[in-house]
């Protein structure tokens, strides 16, 4: 178990030895703040962020950035990468931030590894991090114990609003399939 942070990065550093691009997630968040009327470079919660893939990515871009995860081991990864960014170790299912962020992100199938039946308490506790107009973004596996009408429903008790919904994280058209990118935006608090 000690090395699960270690292994998770492998994957990763494999991936990108292969010649895969591993910053989708960034670019779109990226383009998301861009996009906003206020211009601004978040503040973002990178909700489940493991080792800090995208938190640190999404810091070296400019973007203001807390990393928050369950797993002290992935944590603990993160850390030792970036140590001067803000890692806060929280469960999701728990309200862990007052409301201050432009963007919650919900990235690497975060959705889909919560305890079955916490997602709705989740989706409630990443809009409540949210200022007015604020978005959350997840992107998750399909058929894997969470469907798109459940999550929607989750996010719209809430007071989130689907605004985008894209197959992969470069804003492929979704037409079904086994993955979704969703965008939400905070309109109201319930």
């Amino acid at each position: 178990m000690a090395q699960r942070g270690e292994e998770y990065d492998a994957r990763f550093e494999r991936l990108a030895a292969e010649g895969h691009y591993l910053h989708g997630e960034a670019d779109l968040v990226s383009l998301l703040l861009a996009e906003r009327k206020e211009g601004r470079a978040g503040p973002v919660v990178d909700a489940g962020c493991g080792t800090g893939r995208v938190t640190i990515e999404l810091a070296h871009r400019g973007v203001d950035v807390v990393g928050t995860d369950v797993d002290p081991i992935m944590l603990a990864a993160a850390r030792a990468k970036a140590p001067a960014l803000p890692w806060v170790e929280a469960d999701l299912v728990e309200p862990c931030f007052a409301p201050r962020f432009a963007l919650a992100l919900a990235a690497g199938n975060v959705m889909v590894f919560l305890r079955p039946g916490t997602a709705p308490d989740v989706i409630a506790n990443l809009a409540a991090v949210l200022v007015p107009g604020g978005l959350l973004v997840a992107g998750f596996q399909l058929g894997a114990g969470l469907t798109l009408g459940c999550y929607d429903d989750s996010c719209s008790a809430t007071g989130l609003v689907r605004v985008d919904r894209w197959a992969t994280w470069d804003r492929r058209p979704f037409e079904g399939g086994d993955y979704a990118v969703s965008v939400h935006r905070l309109e109201h608090r319930t």
